[in-house]
């Protein structure tokens, strides 16, 4: 029983499938395996591990990540609720910088997605109550933490509705062209 990565358009971002079993009683399933993720040469050890819980539907969080060096590798799973979760490749040494990449990530499916460093990060809630964990690489350094604005034309993030709460750190982080 093993876990399936699956590429995402965006360079090192993939999507993590679980493995699961299912009889009875339920399921059972791994969410994660070190040996797979050293196989594709991602990271493998996580420091902290963190959680977000969204009252309203229509929540947006984001685009937020860290700059170097203490740029967060992110491995992120919904367990509650759906949300629809982008990541923006904002390395401008990449060969997809400023391409953006969406998924819903949901309680049932229970996919993930592994966020290399250097990419922002952000969701949508598609539900109330929607809850996200994470698992983070590095430990968060305030002086680092950026973002790229939600509705950045530069970026031009086809979100499936207008939210309906946003934070206004996260509504007023710069525009790329200023």
């Amino acid at each position: 029983m093993t876990i399936h990565l699956e590429k995402t358009p965006l360079h090192g971002a993939y999507s993590v499938i679980p493995s699961r079993s299912e009889d009875a009683r339920g399921l059972f399933g791994r969410l994660f395996d070190a040996d797979v993720f050293r196989e594709f040469e991602l990271v493998s050890e996580f420091s902290q591990a963190s959680f977000s819980f969204n009252i309203a539907a229509r929540t947006l969080r984001g685009m937020h990540y860290q700059t170097e060096p203490w740029e967060e590798t992110k491995l992120v799973r919904c367990t509650r609720g759906s949300v629809f979760d982008v990541i923006v490749d904002v390395r401008g040494d990449s060969p997809t910088f400023l391409d953006w990449f969406a998924t819903e990530l949901t309680e049932y499916d229970r996919t993930a997605l592994y966020i290399p460093g250097g990419m922002a990060h952000g969701f949508l809630t598609m539900t109330a109550g929607a809850e996200l964990t994470y698992q983070i690489s590095t430990p968060f350094h305030p002086e680092s933490a950026a973002g790229v604005r939600w509705d950045d034309p530069a970026v031009a993030i086809e979100w499936p509705d207008a939210p309906s709460v946003i934070s206004d750190r996260d509504a007023s982080f710069p525009l790329l062209q200023e």
